[in-house]
């Protein structure tokens, strides 16, 4: 077998990093004060987070800072000043989803390991090689990739890689989910997600009432430790910072039982790990392949009921053996020596004196030395050389102990300085292209206005390579799991062939595959990225990408903000959710839904009414979009002011009648009619 993989728990207070220790986790991931995915938790604060780090590292447990968000310019500050007073402190690693943030945390503390967080989206072993040149040194891939998909990505990288394996299920692929943003307000890329795949929906029409068919039950792949430890995985991380700290201990001790006896999972264990926290039971269909029905679940009350008779967390019991030897002997100073592994101290006390009655035994010496209840230790092995007939008060042997103990945590705990570099203060060279893109769903939308109105014209990678005549180009599929490869390159091969002047890009691990097969093609960063700040923006056009689109979610003053060959989406319905899980079937049934997403004509319907389109993508996935679409055709002065003239619009659902008026929208500045969306 495999050396076990590391057990990495969550904790989203102090409490809960207590009791990952006492659960046996290896390392624990959290949050600082800001610049988290979790920013609801209760979450560490500067002094709290220099106290989890000492505590975690008493018990050689490794502490890995969350900072999994994007991060905006007026915060690039605030941001390394955080990151610093972390890596003074001793954190072990930066958890990153930023790519920007990435760039300069590795130029500013070049020390501290960068782990790719599963909000970077990355979900082949390509993506993966590229983040090995850019001071990373663990992936978190796709909790959609499957048992043989990781084994491959393992094999194919030099990078360690961290896999979920229990807890809570996004429904859509992290990173690529802006619906609690785009329609509630609350970014799920900015820490602050209100999780509507909660929410019931129904088709549109119906009356929304017990459909939940966002809603995936918690993963637990608990059933396949073996599989999981061949595979030769670094990391297996449990979710839940959001979680009580009963559930960290309850999960993380049920999970270190099994890797270390290497078994599987039994009935019984699951139900325990159930009692937890449950969703009607657990998924492993991603892992397994069997994507379907059974994966959908909502909490009951008798899921709620059993976690609220799980036992309460109150301190840790747990200790960490030290050895201990002393040396007592008449007209010589009491010497005592703690070891932690490599970690070695010694303290001294008075001269032992000659006993006048009754001299000292070497089972008081014990008795004393043994009293380490206050502290993180436990006597492991303990020598004592003691002289004949000599005398030593045990309170002098108790302040011995006392000062040795705490002497040997300083030491474990201390922290080395760090090295700090210079950030380059480099700036992008390009500046905004002035011309309209248009992204059509389907060729029939590409009217003989729309070509004269854009400079470029943009379909899917598979109906650019069957029909693509009037494009100049094509975007690529939002994800290519390794297995997928081989038919996204006979596309890409059959796109070469009409000469494309222009891709999209929408993952780090397209970039190689898309430079091999159209070397001569204008690369385009898509909305994907989510680039919000300066340092993403230069980190592309290093990569040689022509220009970016920046995130849907950042305003018109955000979008001044960045320099750099940028583009806003000024125009259409924006992607809310990309789904491994084909939620139209939910909503239609099989046979229903399977004619509605043939047609593209699948509509979800949520409780205000608001109606979401939802298609189908690269044979098997679905998009959903937003139930509004973006207008800016009456304030694109608005645009102009902030350096906004490479403008994309997204057609979806509308015909090309619908096409042509919008143009014409846009072209005479005509003000909105209904409900739309603004930057």
């Amino acid at each position: 077998m495999n050396k076990l993989p590391e057990l990495l728990s969550p904790a989203g207070s102090f409490e809960a990093l207590k009791a990952a220790i006492e659960g046996g986790a290896d390392a624990i991931y959290m949050g600082g004060a800001s610049f988290n995915a979790r920013i609801n938790a209760e979450n560490f604060g500067r002094e709290s987070m220099r106290e989890a780090i000492k505590l975690a590292h008493v018990y050689g447990v490794k502490l890995y800072q969350t900072v999994n968000v994007m991060v905006l310019d007026k915060e690039r500050g605030d941001f390394l000043r955080s990151a610093e007073e972390s890596a003074r402190a001793g954190i072990d690693a930066f958890i990153v989803s930023d790519m920007g943030a990435a760039s300069i945390l590795h130029e500013y503390l070049p020390e501290i390991p960068l782990h790719a967080s599963t909000q970077m989206s990355i979900h082949n072993a390509s993506g993966a090689k590229l983040l090995e040149d850019y001071g990373f040194t663990r992936v978190v891939p796709a909790r959609e990739l499957s048992r043989e998909d990781i084994a491959y990505l393992v094999k194919n990288t030099s990078l360690e890689v961290e896999m979920f394996i229990h807890g809570a299920l996004c429904v859509s692929h992290s990173g690529q989910c802006l619906f609690s943003s785009l329609v509630g307000g609350r970014s799920g890329n900015r820490g602050l997600c209100a999780q509507p795949c909660r929410l019931p929906y129904a088709c549109e029409g119906e009356r929304v009432g017990s459909k939940y068919p966002l809603s995936l039950k918690d993963l637990s792949l608990a059933e396949h430790i073996g599989d999981i430890i061949e595979s030769g995985v670094a990391s297996l991380k449990i979710e839940g910072r959001m979680k009580s700290p009963e559930y960290v201990r309850g999960v993380t001790a049920i999970w270190r039982a099994l890797l270390d006896e290497g078994r599987n999972a039994t009935h019984e264990d699951m139900q325990r790990l159930a009692s937890l926290f449950s969703r009607g039971g657990f998924t492993d269909s991603y892992y397994k392949k069997t994507v379907g029905r059974g994966m959908l679940g909502v909490r009951s009350d008798e899921d709620k009921q059993a976690s609220r008779e799980t036992e309460k967390f109150n301190k840790i019991t747990r200790k960490v053996p030290i050895d201990m030897s002393i040396n007592i002997h008449r007209g010589e100073a009491v010497e005592l020596t703690l070891s932690l592994g490599d970690t070695s101290v010694s303290v001294h006390g008075a001269v032992a004196q000659a006993a006048i009655n009754a001299p000292i035994s070497k089972e008081n010496v014990e008795k004393s030395l043994s009293k380490l209840g206050d502290t993180p230790f436990s006597v492991g092995n303990l020598e004592i050389e003691l002289g004949k007939d000599v005398m030593m008060p045990i309170s002098a042997l108790n302040s011995l102990r006392r000062e040795g103990a705490e002497k040997l945590l300083d030491e474990i705990t201390k922290i080395e300085g760090i090295k700090t570099g210079k950030l380059s203060g480099k700036g992008c060279k390009s500046t905004p292209k002035k011309r309209n893109v248009g992204r059509f769903y389907s060729p029939a939308q590409i009217t003989r206005k729309a070509r004269a109105f854009f400079d470029v014209a943009l379909l899917p990678l598979d109906k650019y390579a069957d029909n693509g005549s009037q494009a100049d180009g094509f975007w690529m599929p939002e994800v290519i799991f390794d297995s997928e490869w081989t038919e996204v390159e006979k596309k890409l091969s059959r796109a070469a062939e009409r000469s494309p002047e222009y891709v999209i890009v929408s993952n780090l691990g397209q970039i190689e595959a898309v430079r091999r097969a159209l070397p001569e093609a204008k690369l385009i960063a898509d909305f994907r990225f989510n680039i919000g700040n300066r340092d993403s923006a230069l980190f592309f056009e290093d990569l040689g990408f022509e220009s970016y689109v920046a995130s849907a979610e950042l305003t018109i003053p955000q979008l001044r903000d960045l320099d750099g060959a940028k583009a806003a989406i000024v125009y259409g319905r924006i992607p809310l959710m990309l789904l491994e899980k084909c939620v139209i079937k939910e909503l239609y049934g099989d046979k229903r839904g399977c004619g509605a997403c043939a047609e593209n004509g699948a509509r979800m319907t949520d409780r205000r009414g608001f109606v979401f389109p939802i298609m189908r993508t690269a044979d098997h996935r679905n998009i959903v979009f937003n139930s509004m679409p973006t207008y800016m055709a009456d304030r694109q002065v608005a645009l102009t002011d902030a350096a906004m003239t490479d403008r994309h619009f997204i057609f979806t659902v509308e015909n090309g009648t619908e096409v042509d008026s919008i143009i014409d929208a846009y072209l005479l500045g005509r003000a909105a009619k209904g409900e739309v969306r603004r930057i």
